[in-house]
C-alpha cells in the first residue's frame, strides 16, 4: 500500500481512513521553504542578521539557544550535511511558558521536516498530539505521542517518533508556542484569511474575511481546539498558517530596530541540538532549497482506549507515511515496521470511529 504519489490539490479534503492526502504541495514563494524552517528553528533571524552585517549578534543570541541533546544519532549527522544530503528536523512545540521551567510540558506540535536539496523542496510532516505510541522508559504501556518530552526530554521524544515511522532524526528544535507571541509582534503583526469562525481569548476572527493579528491574537488562533470540527487536525493547520504568514513579513523586515526584537523573543523560547555552524553550514548547503513545500498529516482514527482517548495510526498508513518520509531522505523503503515496532499496539484491541479529518 506504500506510494510516493504525491498529491498535488490544494482544496481536497480527504477523511482519515479513506482519500488520504500525503504530501500536498503548498504555494510556492522564492525564500519560502527554508524560510519556514527558518522561523521555526528560529534561524530566520540569522538570515536577516547577515543582512545587517549583525553576524556577532545572531551567534551570540544562537548559543544561547543549542542544547547538546542526549539521542543517539542513527547516522553520522556531520556526514549528512557536509555532503549536502538529504537531512530531517524534528519539530517541537510547547506551550508552557519559557523554556528551561521545571514544568517541561507536553509537546502539543510535533512535525517532522525533511530537506532535500536536489529536489529543492521540503516534506513536512504533522504527527498528531494523540497518537497512541510506547514510550521506553515508561511505567505505562501505552502514551499519547505528546508526552514522550515529557517523560524522557527531546531524546525521549526524537526515539518515540524514529521508532514510530523507522526514520532518523538527524536534529530536534523545540520551539515555545507561547514565543510566537513575541515573534508576530517584532515582525509587527501578521494577515491572513481564517479558516473558519470563532471567538477564543484575544481572537475573534470570521472565516474568509482578511485579519490583522497581533501577537496575543495569533497565539490564541492557533491555539483553539476545542470548537474546531477538525480538532487537533484543524488547530495544527491554523498553526501552520500562522507561521507561513510569521516567515513572509519576517524575510521582508528591513528596519534593524524589528531585527533586534525578533533576537530577542528567541530568549527563553527555544532549545535545539543544532549549533550556530550547523545552522551557516545549512544555509551555505541548502539555501537553494527554497522553490517547494510539500506536507502530509499522519491520519489516524479516534480511539477509547481504558477510558483515554487516542488517535491510532494503522500500521498501513505507517507504513505509507514512512516511506514517503524515507523517499524524500534517499533512503529506501522500510522493512520493520510493525504493530510492536511502532508501539501504537494491536488493532484488534480496541474499536475506532471514522471521523473524518483534514490534511495541509
Amino acid at each position: 500500500m506504500a506510494s510516493n504519489n504525491f498529491n498535488s490539490n490544494p482544496n481536497e479534503q480527504p477523511t482519515r481512513r479513506s482519500d488520504r492526502q500525503h504530501f500536498k504541495p503548498r504555494k510556492r514563494h522564492r525564500g519560502l521553504l527554508w524560510s519556514l524552517l527558518i522561523v521555526v528553528l528560529i534561524l530566520v533571524t540569522g538570515g536577516v542578521a547577515y543582512g545587517y552585517h549583525a553576524y556577532n549578534d545572531a551567534k551570540n543570541t544562537f548559543s544561547k539557544t543549542f542544547e547538546a541533546g542526549q539521542t543517539n544519532k542513527l547516522r553520522n549527522v556531520d556526514d549528512v550535511i557536509k555532503n549536502g544530503k538529504p537531512f530531517s528536523i524534528l519539530l517541537l512545540g510547547t506551550d508552557t511558558g519559557a523554556l528551561g521551567r521545571s514544568d517541561v510540558g507536553r509537546t502539543d506540535t510535533l512535525i517532522v521536516a525533511t530537506i532535500n536539496p536536489k529536489k529543492e523542496t521540503a516534506y513536512l510532516t504533522s504527527i498528531p498530539r494523540d497518537t497512541r505510541v510506547q514510550v521506553k522508559g515508561d511505567s505505562q504501556p501505552y502514551e499519547k505521542i505528546n508526552a514522550a518530552y515529557t517523560i524522557g526530554g527531546a531524546s525521549s521524544a526524537v526515539t518515540t517518533v524514529e521508532n514510530l515511522l523507522d526514520i532518523p532524526i538527524d536534529f530536534y528544535a523545540i520551539v515555545n508556542m507561547g514565543g510566537l507571541e513575541k515573534m508576530v509582534d517584532a515582525v509587527g503583526g501578521v494577515d491572513l484569511v481564517p479558516t473558519m469562525t470563532f471567538k477564543y481569548g484575544n481572537a475573534n476572527v470570521v472565516k474568509g474575511q482578511k485579519t490583522h493579528l497581533n501577537g496575543k491574537q495569533a497565539l490564541d488562533y492557533s491555539r483553539m481546539r476545542y470548537d474546531d470540527p477538525l480538532g487537533d487536525y484543524g488547530r495544527q493547520k491554523r498553526q501552520r498558517q500562522v507561521l507561513q504568514k510569521l516567515v513572509v513579513k519576517g524575510v521582508g523586515i528591513s528596519s534593524l530596530t524589528r531585527y533586534k526584537q525578533i533576537l530577542t523573543s528567541l530568549n527563553g523560547n527555544m532549545k535545539t541540538d543544532m549549533t550556530f555552524n550547523d545552522m551557516i553550514a545549512i544555509r551555505t548547503k541548502y539555501g537553494d532549497a527554497t522553490h517547494h513545500i510539500k506536507s502530509q498529516t499522519l491520519q489516524g482514527e479516534d480511539a477509547m482506549i481504558d477510558g483515554v482517548s487516542y488517535q491510532v495510526a494503522p500500521l498501513s498508513e505507517l507504513q505509507k507515511v514512512s516511506n514517503n518520509i524515507r523517499s524524500t531522505l534517499g533512503l529506501s523503503d522500510s522493512t520493520k515496521l510493525t504493530a510492536n515496532s511502532t508501539g501504537t499496539g494491536d488493532d484488534s484491541a480496541y474499536t475506532t470511529s471514522s471521523s473524518s479529518a483534514t490534511g495541509y
